[in-house]
């Protein structure tokens, strides 16, 4: 029976998502933003983005993000609801935004304070808000990696964490990175993340 308390922000949807959790056997979910419109550090991207084309404009996918980006712009009500998603939900693993991004430091700080107060559970994803990541030290289950194609791509150190997309296979094994376009959770262990153009 669905419980009343639960709104429904924590999602496993994404057929990437789905394949990521039974590859590893885990509690995965996911939460989502709309793209672009909450992704202000991105740059060449945005003629790409993969959040922005397919089953991803659905009328009822769209209403979704932007139901739960409402629910982001109160703080203490949303760290709440997320709380109570992750316990009724029993989740082991959080991907924050396979569509949207961290639109401002005040709503990056809200995710933070959720992954300390929830140390068993790994928070990950790719961003292009760099500069709000270089201004914040970050609890070891938060894990992020910077992925190319934004406004402040010349931040991106070799010794971060970092995602290059890659025309195919090949090239990503050529350049030595470790693809991540099937596993999602591959990222979590390697600082060189490939992703095969979509």
């Amino acid at each position: 029976m669905k419980n009343n308390t639960t709104k429904n922000m924590l999602t496993n949807s994404n057929s990437k998502i789905k394949k990521t959790s039974k590859i590893n056997n885990v509690r995965l979910f996911e939460f989502n933003l709309p793209a672009i419109k909450t992704c202000p550090f991105a740059k060449d991207c945005v003629s790409y983005c993969y959040a922005d084309k397919g089953t991803y404009l659905y009328k009822n996918v769209q209403n979704k993000y932007r139901y739960n980006l409402e629910q982001t712009k109160n703080a203490i009500q949303f760290q709440i609801d997320i709380q109570t998603e992750l316990y009724i939900k029993k989740v082991e693993y959080v991907r924050i935004h396979s569509s949207g991004d961290f639109y401002s430091l005040k709503y990056l700080k809200q995710w933070i304070a959720i992954a300390q107060n929830n140390k068993n559970i790994v928070f990950y994803g790719y961003t292009k808000s760099v500069p709000l990541f270089k201004k914040i030290d970050l609890p070891s289950n938060f894990i992020f990696c910077f992925s190319y194609g934004g406004k402040f791509d010349h931040l991106i150190t070799k010794k971060d964490r970092h995602a290059k997309i890659f025309n195919n296979i090949n090239e990503l094994k050529n350049a030595r990175y470790i693809d991540c376009s099937v596993n999602d959770m591959k990222m979590i262990s390697t600082n060189k993340i490939g992703l095969i153009s979509h």
